[in-house]
């Protein structure tokens, strides 16, 4: 530890200018505290403070000239790492139907981030884990963070709306900063937490710090840790939270909140994200942007023509069950720090303390989470699609296609992951495989290789993919996402139940069941479609029969002329169309596996042994986005498909 005089703060900015750094920190402007780049120590808020309390922010002067005499303002650092608005990549497609895609990735200048408070030091860390430790890197998150070196500062003098003492994040910086400052009134206590910041210290005009002075900083800090303004009990919560989802409460501030997103926008640690394709007028030069997005607002909650989060109840709860919840399974860490601001900026002043307290009072039993499968250590991703180009287009129903996809290089998949495919100037959208071409293995010899994509017209995207021609470009990202368990179906029987266009994601699952008849002997397929002119894939489901095989089709409505069932599917599960011990694979409209499940459990079958997907719930792929979050899980990185007992929690519940 070494002491800086106050006088020589300048000699701070000198020796990060020196470094060639740009220096961004906190600075005085439109009645706030905020973050921009810096020329000089000047540009700091000296003799300023902040007065904070629910729904209220107000600055006043200090009687003193402290330079970091304040808490937490509306900007968090996230917003130099992970910006509100960011080009993804450049698109082009020409009028001949040829496609390319090129991805934009910064270079960002060394940058010195200048008054990280611990708790903001923490965020960077919890959302690294988003960005950074999971499935996928993404590289422009990385690239940032890997040019900026940390400048933290030690809170002294905790605000009304801190709890970062409860969160275990603060008031002492902890691990990852360069340099550590303390203020006092007569200068600063540094501390090097690097090679670089030990390097930025040798440069500056310090003397050694007496043992008087590391116990004035000890002490300061245990200070401080005692006179947080809140408090929050985090013992249990992810269980707690997950129990109680039917608790009164969240109705109760459902009624105050206006799912405005103030708090998710100053919040330090969200995540969630959009994109938009603008473009130029004849549509031939589009760039795909990420923009900062909310899980109050309605069209996060919005996939597949509707919303899973239609009201402002269901999207508080899923707002805070995931900051305060499902963050610890999937990431090891909670996703709130104690910072308040989320307190401070709600325009109705709810407090998430308060809330967190009203909901332990008479809270039913906690319940515990399932842990996410584990996952593969982090490659990149730079959400960058490659060409693929349309061979063959195969006319399903009125409003169903098969694409025939021919991709260049090998990209293995395994039944039941998904592709993104991409438009320039239209949009991206999650489809799973329904088959390779020749429903084999590949030869490693092959420079390309065959994919079919069975496709619903039923947004601006799809009915976009379902216009395309033979010999035509599209964009595709992947393969995502976990497969059928084709392992674990082995010597069992085989009940796949589907619905309407849910038969896609299972069809090379079936292929692979009928083409192995010693592993799998007894198949038995219920399928549900709305009319037998909607049915997909009979001609080659009746030309597969084999022995061991059963096929059953019924349709919610049909001509005179029709000879087979009618009805829901469910119909066809009564009596012992369930055959004892066997597996199930299931995938249709919700509301279908929600009677599905329940005639599988009356025929005996376990949760252990149904295998449900919710690729509806997906968006970006990658994990990234925040709208597949589904309570432990990120439907995208641990589904889409999903053993039941794992879900059961939230399947089939209301707003998830």
């Amino acid at each position: 530890m070494r002491f800086l005089p106050r006088a020589a703060l300048a000699s701070l900015f000198d020796a990060l200018r020196a470094s060639g750094r740009r220096v961004v920190g906190p600075t005085r402007r439109d009645h706030a505290i905020v973050h921009d780049e810096l020329e000089s120590a000047e540009d700091l808020p000296i003799g300023w403070t902040d007065e904070q309390a629910p729904g209220r922010y107000r600055l006043r002067r200090r009687d003193d000239e402290r330079a970091f005499g304040f808490v937490v303002g509306p900007h968090s650092w996230k917003r130099e790492l992970f910006p509100p608005r960011e080009p993804l990549y450049h698109a082009t497609r020409r009028p001949d139907g040829k496609v390319g895609f090129s991805p934009i990735i910064p270079e960002p200048a060394p940058s010195a981030l200048l008054g990280v408070r611990a708790c903001d030091l923490a965020a960077t860390q919890v959302q690294g884990r988003t960005f950074e430790s999971a499935e996928f890197v993404e590289p422009r998150y990385a690239a940032r963070r890997a040019a900026s070196l940390v400048v933290a500062v030690n809170c002294t003098e905790p605000g009304a709306l801190c709890f970062c003492a409860s969160t275990g994040t603060g008031p002492r910086v902890g691990a990852g900063a360069d340099l550590v400052l303390t203020e006092r009134d007569d200068g600063f206590l540094v501390e090097a937490g690097s090679d670089e910041g030990a390097a930025i210290l040798d440069a500056l005009p310090t003397a050694p710090a007496s043992d008087a002075d590391v116990t004035w900083v000890d002490e300061a800090m245990a200070a401080a840790t005692s006179a947080m303004g809140r408090q929050l009990d985090v013992e249990g919560l992810p269980g707690l939270l997950f129990g109680n989802l039917d608790h009164p409460r969240w109705a109760e501030v459902a009624a105050r909140c206006l799912a405005c997103g103030n708090c998710t926008n100053v919040c330090p640690t969200c995540f969630c994200s959009t994109t938009e394709t603008p473009s130029d007028l004849d549509g031939q030069d589009a760039t795909q942007v990420r923009l900062w997005d909310s899980c109050f607002t309605v069209e996060h909650g919005a996939m597949h023509g509707a919303s899973v989060r239609p009201t402002t109840r269901d999207r508080y709860r899923q707002w805070l069950t995931h900051k305060l919840g499902a963050w610890v399974p999937q990431f090891g860490v909670s996703g709130c720090v104690g910072c308040g601001r989320c307190v401070a900026w709600c325009p109705v002043g709810i407090d998430l303390t308060e809330e967190v307290a009203a909901i332990r009072e008479g809270a039913a039993a906690p319940v515990a989470l399932p842990e996410p499968a584990s996952r593969q250590p982090g490659v990149p991703d730079d959400l960058t699609p490659r060409v693929a180009r349309v061979v063959d287009v195969v006319r399903e129903t009125s409003d169903v296609v098969t694409l025939r996809l021919r991709l260049d290089g090998r990209v293995a998949h395994r039944p039941g992951q998904f592709h993104q495919l991409a438009l320039p100037a239209i949009g991206e959208a999650p489809i799973s495989v329904s088959g390779r071409a020749d429903g084999r293995d590949l030869d490693d010899h092959l420079d390309h290789h065959f994919v079919d994509h069975t496709i619903r017209a039923v947004g601006g995207v799809t009915r976009a993919l379902c216009a395309l021609s033979p010999g035509d470009e599209l964009g595709l990202r992947g393969p995502y996402g976990r497969p059928w368990p084709l392992d674990a179906l082995r010597g069992r029987p085989v009940v796949v139940i589907a619905g309407g266009i849910g038969l896609a994601p299972l069809r090379e699952t079936l292929r692979e069941l009928l083409a192995s008849p010693a592993d799998y002997p007894d198949v038995r397929l219920f399928y549900g479609a709305r009319t037998p002119d909607d049915a997909l894939y009979l001609d080659e489901l009746r030309a597969g029969t084999r022995p061991g095989f059963t096929l059953r089709v019924t349709v919610d409505h049909a001509p005179p002329t029709w000879r087979g069932e009618i009805g829901v599917v469910t119909r066809l599960l009564r009596g012992d169309a369930v055959p004892e011990g066997a597996a199930c694979l299931m995938c249709g409209p919700e509301v279908m596996m929600r009677f599905s499940i329940e005639a599988l459990r009356a025929a005996g079958i376990p949760d252990e042994r149904i295998w449900i997907t919710m690729e509806r719930h997906m968006k970006c792929a990658a994990g990234f986005c925040g709208r597949c979050q589904y309570g432990p899980y990120f439907v995208c990185k641990d589904g889409p498909v999903f053993r039941l007992d794992e879900v059961a929690l939230l399947f089939g519940r209301d707003g998830f």
